[in-house]
This record gives C-alpha cells, structure tokens and sequence, in this order.
C-alpha cells in the first residue's frame, strides 16, 4: 500500500467536510482511515488467488460492488465510491483529473460498538446475538437463490474453497511440526465430501444455495442507532459470497466458539434453525465449521508474510494453531444425548431447555414451533380444547415429527432437548426409541412450578404476544386433569427442576453433566 497516500489523506484541508481526527485501520486487504463522520476505504493492490486487486480497474469494480451489495444489509451506511486524482502525496477527492485511485466513502461508527469490542469489554450478550440472528435469518430467507445448474451450485464449487485453504495455507508453513496436523485436516474434509455429497446435491437443487454475506463474524458486526448491523460482506469473490446458507450462517458459531462463548454459539444455531427450519443442514454443520476456521487459519498466515516484528509473528502463528485445533475439534466424534422436557404449559420447560442448549450445546427442538411450521397459523381463540391445531391427530403427527427430527440430528453427531410438554406416555416412550435406536442416554426434565407461578408466568406470555405457544388458563387446566404421571420406570431416568427457583435452575447444567456424563 502507498504510505505517502494515506498519510497525505490524514489532511482535514482535503474533505469537503469537517474531521475531528484521523485514525488508520489496516487489514491484509484494505485500509480505512476514520476522518469523525465518514470513514474511507481502499483496497490494497494485493492479488492472494482468491482475489486480485492489482489493477485499478479492478479496485473500482469492487469498490462499487461492496457498496452494491452492503446496502442489501444496512441502510445509510455505505454511501457511495470517490475518486482519488492528483498524486500520492497531493491527492484530491473527487476532483479533476484522471483517477490513480478509488475509495468507498460510508458514514462512521464508533469503533467501540463492533460486537467483537463489545465482546472484550463483557458487554456482548444475548440481546445482541438475538438480534444480529433475526438479521441473519431474514437475508438468507430472502436472498436471491442461484439456480440449479449454475456452476457455483454444484457440490464440488462447494469443495473448492475448502480444498483451496489447504492448497495455500501449505506454502505459507515455516515449521514443520504443523504439517501433519494439515494433512490431517485436508483428510477429514475429503472424506467427509463424499459422506455428505448426496446430502450437498440435493442443497445445491433445493434453493440453499444463495447469494449471501461470505464473511459473517464478531468484526463485521456493529450496534448503530441502537440497532445491530451486519455489514463487510464479500465483493471479491463470487465463489465465496454464492454459497449454502448454512456455510454463511455457521461461520457466526465458529467464531464465537472461537473467543471462548460457546453458550452464545449454541444459542445462535438453535434459533437460525428454529427460525430458518433448515434442519436438513444438521450433518453439515461441523463441517462448514472446520471449513471456516481454516479460512481464519490462512488469513492469519497471510499476515505472518506481511509482518516483520518477531514478536507480532509469534502471535499471529499462535493464533493459526488456535483455528486448526478448532477445526480439528470439529472432526472429532461427539458424546451425545437425548432429554425431553415434562409439564404442562408456561412450567418453564423453553427455560430449562435453552439452559441445556446454552450449557451442553444440545439442540433443542420446540413443539409449538414445529407444530406452527407443519401445519401453519391457525386462529386458536374460543376453540375448545383438543381441537384444530391442537387435535389429538394433528398433536400426534406433531410428535412424529418431532422424533423424526431428533433422529436425524442425533445421527448428525448433535445432542438433543425436546421442548414439548410429553404428558402421555405414550409420547414419552416413542423418544425413548429414538434414543434407544441412537445408542445414547435418555433423560426426561420434569418441570415443576407452583399453580400460582404458572398463572403469572402464563399472563405474562399472553401480554408479550411474542411466544409461540397458544396455550390459555383453559388448557393448562385440562393438560393437568388428563396429564400421565411419570412411571416408576420413567423416574430413574428424570430429573425434577424447581423451574421457579433459581438456585435449582442454577445447579440443573452441572447436574445433568453429572447424570449423563457429558
């Protein structure tokens, strides 16, 4: 990069604009320099294979492709593309004479609300992840799909990317002790392509793949206005952007893995399925996972070739380590688990649930979503009990395809935490084959609350409008006359939890790792 350039742009006499002080940040493919109310950005003449940026022409092109595409995510945030004229050390924006440059102008934001920074201060929780997730849900519903046929929606474009990680990150390795760890790697992901290609044939005809964000992580993340944006998607490089769904969505999960929030994480890919109902991708997860770390693996050696202090190397090689034994994490074969929630509705069964997706990374499958997502949104308001929606056939199915699920998810490597209120035995003892089909430990949460607790749990939910159950006083009251009381049987396998009582839900994650061993 030009440093007489981007020193001589650190001149408030240049913009049209006040400045209130000038800040540089540097990636290994752009350079943004913060002037108080608009920051600019230019690209590096950098060619690293998956992106060339050498010629002029080109860092036009994609200055005006990052605009084009980031305001299908943000709105007033990414503005327009300048022209820079004159010379290095004289520059003028936009103004006469042939271009020797190009920047992309968007409006500033405090630096200290990128959820990454948010995150290292301890002030990033679930607000914010929920948030970005309905974000996330939202595009990926609605961007536009690449046709069947296309050649980026073919199982081996989906290959490509990944065996092109391995391809560069070998010539870029200074020690040799790293080398059979890569091998390792480049192994299991081939392996696990022809495990999963029919399952990638059939995505690639399905409408997953689609014309996406391709970077999505902590960095490229920021609260604006009070609302969290995602923004920096991928201009450069149609193979990285026109992907699975699922590969765009769980780079968000490695990442957080990454920095250690694992309950953040499992949050996150509960309620992208749950939104998304992309259950299907399941057995893919870990593997665009692993696929992503190594993505943050070769980025961090093409740092290590740009940096000349020891020090700074050191960390960045560390760093590499850090993502290959991530990805090495993700081809390892889980313990896993199935658990059912027990009560009628408002006990607190969704609670205890995400408890075990936030704590034991489980999956956690919810019947009044499910049963909306089969059947649709029906009007519930004066129906008697037991009919429409919620008839004794159409709860029946609800419970098949809840087991099918779990089934699936259980044979993807996933532990799994069925919210639904199971108070037939019969239903109870249809999960109990699914995991004795699975080869895997069975637990039932029997969710218990004082009658009182649940009336004012279930007002509130009424008042808020946001949950997805129908559930009413009238149904509590007929699901606590019909309900089957748990088995002798049934008891050496549940475990009780005080849902109104917070040192017992408190206790209930290290008390099932315990039961379960996991």
């Amino acid at each position: 990069m030009n440093q007489t350039l981007i020193q001589a742009l650190q001149n408030p006499a240049l913009y049209p604009h006040e400045t209130t002080g000038f800040q540089v940040i540097e990636t290994h493919i752009s350079v943004v320099i913060l002037t108080g109310p608009y920051a600019y950005k230019i690209k590096k003449p950098v060619n690293f294979g998956f992106l060339d940026f050498t010629s002029l022409e080109n860092r036009k092109h994609f200055c005006h492709e990052e605009v084009r595409l980031n305001q299908r995510l943000t709105s007033g945030l990414y503005l327009d593309v300048i022209r820079i004229s004159g010379s290095p050390d004289a520059p003028r924006l936009d103004g006469e004479g042939d271009a020797f440059e190009y920047a992309i102008r968007m409006r500033q934001f405090p630096q200290d609300q990128l959820l990454d920074r948010m995150l290292q201060r301890g002030e990033l929780g679930t607000r914010e992840i929920d948030a970005l997730t309905r974000q996330i849900t939202r595009f990926h519903l609605e961007a536009p799909v690449v046709a069947p046929g296309h050649p980026l929606a073919q199982p081996g474009a989906i290959m490509a990317p990944v065996r092109q990680n391995f391809e560069q990150i070998r010539p870029l390795l200074t020690e040799k002790q790293d080398v059979p760890q890569l091998d390792a790697l480049a192994a299991w992901a081939e392996d696990s392509f022809q495990r999963l290609l029919p399952l990638l044939e059939q995505r690639c005809k399905n409408g997953s793949i689609r014309e996406c964000h391709g970077d999505i992580h902590l960095g490229n993340a920021t609260v604006v206005d009070g609302e969290v944006v995602l923004f920096d998607c991928i201009e450069f490089n149609e193979p990285f952007r026109l992907i699975d769904i699922a590969c765009d969505a769980f780079f968000l999960a490695m990442d957080l893995e990454d920095r250690g929030q694992h309950a953040l994480a499992h949050r996150f890919t509960n309620n992208w399925l749950e939104q998304t109902g992309d259950y299907g991708c399941l057995p893919l997860i870990n593997f665009y996972k692993a696929y992503r770390a190594m993505v943050r693996a070769k980025v961090n050696l093409f740092r290590l070739a740009q940096e000349n202090d020891p020090v700074i190397q050191a960390e960045v090689l560390s760093r590499y380590r850090s993502y290959t034994r991530l990805a090495e994490n993700y081809s390892a074969i889980p313990a896993r688990f199935l658990a059912i929630t027990h009560g009628v509705s408002a006990s607190g069964k969704s609670t205890v649930a995400m408890q075990l997706v936030e704590g034991l990374g489980a999956l956690r499958l919810r019947s009044d979503v499910e049963r909306k997502r089969l059947f649709g949104e029906q009007t519930v308001a004066g129906n008697p009990v037991g009919t429409g929606l919620y008839s004794t056939e159409l709860t029946q199915q609800t419970y098949s395809h809840l087991h099918q699920q779990a089934l699936a998810a259980l044979q993807a490597g996933f532990s799994v935490v069925i919210d639904a209120t199971y108070l037939k035995a019969e239903q109870r003892q249809q999960a109990a084959n699914v995991a004795e089909s699975c080869g895997v430990p069975m637990l039932i949460l029997d969710c218990q609350a004082p009658d009182t607790v649940i009336s004012r749990w279930l007002a509130e939910r009424q008042a808020a409008g946001v949950d997805p159950s129908d559930a009413t006083a009238e149904v509590v009251a007929a699901q606590q006359t019909s309900r089957e009381p748990l088995t002798t049987e049934e008891q050496q396998y549940s475990q009780t939890v005080q849902t109104n009582e917070a040192a017992s839900m408190k206790k209930l994650v290290a008390q099932i790792r315990g039961r379960l061993s996991v």
